[in-house]
């Protein structure tokens, strides 16, 4: 156990607080869930970080970290879907949620034919993250009011989920040359 597993480890604590302080029936509770996804988020970063930094890098982590990450944002989005109940946040949290899905079966499939270095994350998953993060973040820390701030949540998370199906169409071109090559047993 190194000090990049125990973050992840704690981001995958952190999702039963972040649950909790969202439903708390107090005004500051969007704030404390968003300030928990926040730090949660900013434990992804360094988590990576450190193991490339003090070269850590386990198997152990590089399983976990991903999936602790699709845990966290998965969370998220089915929060505030439910809390928001519209088009402009279930449509993209579907979109990305979604996409999630068929990428890691996608880089499992792969992994099997030894090719999933084909399907590796790129520099644009780094600016969907970015994006989604930031949205997450912002729409957590807001009541579901049609203010701006709520606004500028939803144009981010569109932005991520745009990006996420421009990176998910990457992946499935990078591995169409696997998926359309017949196979005999």
């Amino acid at each position: 156990m190194n000090i990049p597993n125990l973050l992840t480890l704690l981001r995958v604590a952190l999702i039963p607080i972040f649950i909790l302080l969202f439903y708390l029936p107090f005004g500051w509770s969007y704030l404390a869930a968003s300030f928990v996804f926040l730090i949660a988020a900013l434990t992804d970063w360094l988590d990576g970080y450190l193991a490339r930094r003090l070269q850590q890098s386990t198997p152990f982590g590089a399983f976990l970290d991903p999936v602790a990450d699709k845990l966290m944002v998965a969370v998220a989005l089915v929060l505030l879907v439910e809390e928001h109940a519209n088009l402009w946040l279930s449509l993209p949290a579907t979109i990305i949620i979604g996409r999630e899905i068929v990428v890691s079966a996608l880089r499992e499939w792969m992994a099997e034919l030894g090719a999933r270095a084909q399907v590796a994350v790129s520099n644009l998953g780094k600016w969907k993250t970015a994006a989604q993060m930031t949205a997450l973040v912002i729409l957590l820390g807001n009541p579901p009011t049609m203010s701006a701030w709520v606004w500028l949540g939803y144009a981010l998370l569109v932005v991520a989920a745009a990006l996420t199906l421009w990176s998910m169409v990457a992946y499935l071109m990078a591995a169409w040359p696997h998926l359309t090559t017949e196979r005999h047993s």
